[in-house]
């Protein structure tokens, strides 16, 4: 039970890397918020928590409704007092295809849940990491934001663009007892990663369950590690 007791507040919570680690969390004996949008999805989730003896709180909400991000706050202050760990995994691909043929409104919706739903999220949950003793940021990158390729435009440049905002704010709160970091899943079996190879046989990745041991030791609350990228394959000794 490494995070007894803890809050955690976990997006894109309702499949993939976001349910596994929502999953992972309860097991560990953190109580776990999770947001998303899709209203079914979640109750199979807080079904799994609860069967598996854990505990959960359900938050059907749209991220890309940004403005819709600031009324998080105050029943979660109201209810908890705190969140001791937030992870940032909700994200949206977009299209693979060249830049200057890229339709400028999907371009928009992907730095809108991407990057701008990010910076609102920590917006409103900051206060409440700092109630915490041990507040922890999570937020998940990818290679695209470092490896630069032809055809991944905005999910690349928005994964660039949340690197540095992320980095940014582990050094605006260096001094205080908010730990922040980035973690790149890598290839991991997911729908985004379906979509993005789709000749790729899923098999051969590792599934979300595999990588979520990075995820549990950066929400402890002894963990220290602060402003820094972690890979998830590196760190649980997945075989590349």
């Amino acid at each position: 039970m490494r995070l007894k007791d803890r809050i955690a507040l976990v997006t894109g919570a309702s499949r993939g890397i976001g349910a596994a680690i929502a999953r992972s969390y309860a097991k560990e004996g953190a109580h776990v918020i999770c947001v998303a949008r899709t209203v079914g999805a979640l109750e199979e989730l807080d079904d799994e928590i609860k069967a598996a003896g854990g505990s959960a709180t359900l938050v059907p909400l749209d991220l890309e409704k940004t403005e819709q991000i600031d009324g998080l706050a105050a029943p979660l202050l109201e209810r908890f007092g705190r969140i001791d760990i937030l992870v940032g995994n909700a994200a949206l691909l977009g299209r693979m295809t060249p830049l200057h043929q890229y339709p400028p409104e999907l371009w928009e919706k992907v730095f809108k849940l991407n990057v701008h739903a990010n910076q609102r999220l920590l917006r409103a949950v900051h206060p409440l990491l700092q109630a915490s003793p041990a507040g922890r940021a999570i937020f998940l990158t990818s290679s695209a934001s470092t490896h630069v390729r032809a055809y991944w435009g905005a999910y690349a440049a928005s994964k660039a663009a949340l690197d540095n905002m992320v980095e940014t704010y582990a050094k605006e709160v260096v001094t205080t007892n908010i730990k922040v970091n980035l973690v790149d899943p890598g290839a991991t079996r997911t729908k985004m990663r379906a979509a993005a190879y789709p000749g790729e046989e899923p098999e051969t990745l590792p599934a979300p369950e595999d990588i979520v041991e990075v995820f549990i030791a950066l929400a402890e609350a002894g963990c220290e590690r602060n402003g820094e990228r972690i890979l998830a394959r590196d760190f649980c000794g997945i075989a590349k």
